[in-house]
């Protein structure tokens, strides 16, 4: 089972990105580097869409901020008086 590995300004990022890169590599389709920026681009945008990076997940990386309030060494929330 996966998980989201991406925060939202991550993932809005890649998603901007991607696209970008999309739309130069369909301009420059007939050569290897538009090829090159067409994959990297759908890459991009496929893994801000999904919010999953599988290079995160190898590295034990995530830019997903864990909620307010939140003890990352332990499983209990910690209320504010």
């Amino acid at each position: 089972m996966t998980f989201l590995n991406e925060g939202q300004s991550d993932r809005g990022v890649r998603m901007l990105a991607g696209t970008l890169l999309i739309a130069a590599g369909w301009m420059l389709s007939l050569n290897v580097l538009g090829i090159a920026l067409f994959a990297i681009g759908a890459i991009a945008l496929g893994t801000g869409i999904v919010g999953w990076c599988p290079a995160y997940s190898l590295l034990g990386m995530s830019t997903v901020k864990a909620p307010t309030g939140h003890c990352p060494n332990c499983d209990t929330q910690h209320h504010r008086v």
